[in-house]
């Protein structure tokens, strides 16, 4: 089957490097907002464990724009969704089956329990709904978008109008969903289910299938202003305001609950963190792409290129390194050395993660079955790297 050549989009893996980079903040500072109530550096402790939750929602984003921008053009039949599962069993479920025994087998051991039916049970139940360590949800939630996605795109092919409804259906799904559950479903973990996150589902695919329509308004916004275009400049200026302030609310109202107990409506956290988390890619690719026109920030993009390329990896193995840390630091007694142990941890979690993923795709043969789909780095040129596609699935 002949398959039209996409163009490439080198933002993608600059935007999965930022959105890396929240996740681990988030889980770095997760104790400080418990321990360090009292502390006057708290409000940036909230503000970084809030702000920074972005990335999931962004990757949710980003694996849809992916799929539909790699598949909108393709006829949907037996050889496409073969492959497609094939791709999913091989480079998103098995490491995913791999990954959760092995947090689940540390949380066991340190727990000092003892192998026996019940605990074979309890992984396979954790296993089947993504708690076998607290992150791993976000697997359990891309493999429900992956079940919807042939349908999805077989809904979009047939009926070429329901494409310009994609964001619109996305964001009533989603709140229906939300308001559903808050006054009558009751569903626990609500986080672990993909309808909580189905607006920034349909917001990448409604971006995949119109990219190169709309590249003009978000990705080169900075030539137009240049040319004289004010309307993009004040539309750009105005996502960016949208995100800052609802990012920012969020993080306030946050603040107020944990340091003074204080709470709103449920559902005031819910339209903050969903408005911030709907502009996030948007926001992230303009960024991107702005990093990319710079020449100055040719280094940064680089480093950012090349762990952006590992981010499912780095994603998948990062807690482990963050909990070997912890266990392993010894008692801290003044503040200012507390605050180091945290920005420890971050680093820590992150350049070992990076390191691990980096050397295990260079040289370890069937790395793809515990970190995913990763970069071909041992024997490629630096000419063949550049050219190379840069869409991958995450």
């Amino acid at each position: 089957m002949t398959t039209i050549k996409k163009e490439r989009v080198p933002e993608l893996n600059i935007i999965r490097a930022i959105c890396i980079l929240g996740v681990i903040t988030v889980h770095a500072t997760s104790y400080a907002t418990v321990q360090l109530t009292d502390s006057s550096y708290f409000v940036l402790y909230n503000f970084f464990n809030i702000f920074m939750k972005f990335g999931t929602p962004t990757f949710i984003a980003m694996s849809a724009f992916v799929l539909f921008y790699n598949y909108s053009d393709r006829p949907v039949n037996r050889e496409l969704l073969t492959g497609f599962y094939k791709k999913r069993l091989m480079y998103i479920l098995l490491p995913y089956f791999l990954i959760s025994l092995f947090y689940f087998s540390i949380t066991q051991v340190i727990a000092g329990a003892t192998l026996n039916v019940e605990l074979i049970t309890s992984f396979i139940n954790k296993l089947l709904t993504g708690k076998s360590y607290t992150h791993l949800y976000f697997v359990f939630i891309n493999v429900q978008f992956y079940l919807l996605f042939p349908l999805l795109l077989l809904l979009f092919k047939r009926y070429p109008g329901t494409r310009k409804w994609a964001i619109v259906s996305g964001i009533a799904i989603q709140w229906l969903f939300i308001l559903g559950n808050k006054y009558h479903f009751h569903v626990t973990s609500r986080g672990s289910w993909c309808f909580t996150y189905f607006s920034y589902y349909m917001l990448g695919a409604w971006l995949g299938m119109n990219y190169s329509k709309i590249k003009a308004k978000i990705m080169d916004i900075t030539l137009k202003n240049s040319a004289g275009h004010k309307e993009s400049g004040i539309l750009m200026r105005g996502l960016w305001a949208i995100w800052l302030c609802s990012g920012i609310s969020h993080s306030i109202v946050w603040y107020q609950s944990r340091l003074y107990g204080s709470s709103v409506n449920s559902l005031t956290y819910d339209l903050l963190y969903s408005i911030f988390a709907f502009t996030s890619l948007p926001v992230l690719m303009h960024a991107a792409g702005m990093l990319l026109r710079t020449q100055k920030f040719s280094f940064l993009c680089q480093q950012l290129n090349r762990l952006g390329s590992l981010s499912f990896g780095v994603y998948l193995i990062h807690p482990f390194f963050l909990l070997l840390y912890r266990q392993l630091s010894p008692a801290i007694s003044t503040a200012s050395l507390l605050h180091l142990w945290y920005i420890g941890g971050f680093i820590v979690s992150l350049y070992c993660s990076w390191i691990v993923v980096g050397l295990a795709a260079r040289y370890l043969p069937y790395a793809w079955m515990i970190f995913g789909n990763l970069p071909k780095l041992k024997k490629e040129s630096n000419e063949h790297r550049s050219n190379r596609k840069n869409i991958s699935i995450s």
